[in-house]
């Protein structure tokens, strides 16, 4: 009669080979794929961001929008008044068109339809009354014609 014997090592490397399958075959199941990135630029300073609030490219209800547009920021970067502040998002948000908002208000009518743009930051950092705000919200809001169809939050905060 015979007995077979596994080593350790292949016993350990099969149950390896059985845990990395049933972690892919669950992540095969979420079907959910994350959403395109942007991401704020200052100096050599980064961050980037999923959005808040996206719908598989398709239109965000309108009930819940301004929900949407008023979640706060959960990534931030610092900036002084006289940097220059680079915004990115995937080639397929600026297919579609994304315009900013700043605290929740739309702050351009036209969408823009590249990648890149660069605005200094006291465009954002000052108030109409013309004091200087020491923080701002900033939402990249990707657009389909009139539907807005994806969100994304950043703060900005004054250097101190």
């Amino acid at each position: 009669m015979t007995v077979a014997f596994t080593s350790g090592k292949a016993r350990r490397a099969g149950v390896a080979l059985g845990a990395v399958s049933a972690g892919l075959l669950v992540l095969s199941a979420c079907g959910s794929k994350p959403t395109p990135l942007a991401t704020v630029t200052v100096g050599s300073d980064s961050v980037n961001a999923e959005a808040t609030c996206y719908n598989d490219g398709e239109a965000i209800k309108e009930s819940q929008i301004q929900t949407c547009l008023d979640k706060k920021a959960e990534k931030t970067i610092t900036v002084s008044a006289d940097d220059r502040i680079r915004f990115g998002v995937d080639p397929e948000i600026a297919e579609n068109g994304w315009t900013l908002f700043i605290g929740g208000q739309r702050a351009e009518q036209e969408p823009y339809k590249k990648t890149y743009r660069s605005i200094p930051a006291s465009a954002f950092l000052s108030s109409q009354t013309g004091e200087t705000a020491n923080s701002a919200q900033i939402s990249i809001v990707e657009t389909s014609g009139k539907k807005l169809t994806g969100i994304w939050h950043f703060e900005l905060k004054k250097e101190s």
